[in-house]
């Protein structure tokens, strides 16, 4: 009965909670649906199959959760230096560190989950897909790849998790059509390359590579590449080119609808767009974007307003 059970269970969850989730683009309550459901779902495991697939998602979205709790984190200590209160500020940032370690572990999870159902990534040939969503996966698989990595150095620990992952995820993209996934396959690779001394190819410019890559996804509506981009400016210290890609970001907001079928990985780009912003507006100026703000910021010119003679009036 359990396994019966179990089975049909992991089946609903593929076929009918990940596409409707997907449709939406409420972010919290995606979060607090993988966090609540995992144990119990990845429990079936005891009586069935491993549901392998499942749980790259599941411990994913998990992960993302202690991601956005570890940039809370960081938005208060932050804060907490900018009014001088050293102590808040420490204890923040060791808040900070156990949020992005328990990251670093679920996408970590989540990536040997990856490779025990489609295979160690890079080790031979690509897997054969079934859908378009199974295609998806493997690309999720490979974002918590590269997120594993990117967590484990911001929390200062060491968990485990390879320091080549970064290269490995790079050959899976490989993988996976860069124009059906709205240039992300592109942007992810150019990201390690940007990130990784050494991994750049002769006559490469991986900015070159992740612009294009923005491009396409703006047109699709599915703007993840710029989250790569973001990211990589990020690892290289180069801020003017941070806000370039915020402010472009905002922009497509205004004339690019996001996709239907993908409005949640849309959605999630954006949310971490603006959590980039608000640590930009937070070191500066004490508080986060302001509302209605994103795109803009702190130091941006007074935009030029138009006056009226009234003297002829008179």
């Amino acid at each position: 009965m359990y396994s019966a059970t179990g089975d049909v269970m992991e089946g609903f969850s593929r076929d009918h909670t990940m596409p409707y989730l997907l449709a939406t683009d409420d972010l919290a309550m995606g979060c607090a649906m993988s966090e609540a459901t995992a144990p119990l779902l990845m429990s079936f495991g005891r009586v069935t199959d491993q549901p392998d697939q499942l749980a790259v998602m599941l411990y994913l979205s998990a992960g993302s959760c202690a991601e956005d709790q570890a940039r809370e984190h960081e938005l208060t200590a932050l804060a907490a230096l900018k009014a001088v209160r050293v102590d808040d500020a420490e204890d923040a940032m060791i808040r900070q560190k156990r949020a992005y370690e328990r990251a670093a572990s679920r996408y970590y999870q989540a990536w040997r989950h990856h490779n025990a159902f489609y295979g160690e990534v890079g080790s031979g040939g690509c897997p054969e897909f079934d859908d378009d969503l199974d295609e998806f996966i493997y690309l999720a698989g490979l974002l918590s790849g590269l997120q594993a990595l990117n967590a484990q150095v911001q929390s200062t620990s060491a968990i485990g998790v390879p320091a080549n992952l970064g290269a490995v995820v790079a050959r899976g993209t490989a993988c996976l059509s860069n124009d059906k996934w709205w240039g992300a396959p592109m942007a992810l690779r150019a990201t390690v390359w940007a990130m990784i001394p050494g991994a750049l190819p002769q006559g490469e410019d991986p900015f070159q590579r992740l612009a294009m890559a923005d491009a396409q996804g703006e047109a699709a509506g599915v703007r993840l590449a710029h989250v790569f981009h973001a990211i990589a400016a990020l690892n290289t210290g180069d801020e003017a080119r941070i806000r370039e890609v915020i402010r472009r970001h905002a922009e497509s907001l205004q004339t690019d609808s996001a996709s239907d079928d993908w409005r949640f990985v849309d959605a999630m780009a954006t949310h971490m767009m603006v959590a980039i912003s608000d640590r930009l507006w937070m070191e500066n100026t004490g508080h986060r974007t302001p509302l209605g703000r994103f795109g803009s910021f702190w130091d941006d010119a007074p935009a030029a307003v138009e006056t009226m003679d009234l003297e002829g009036l008179l």
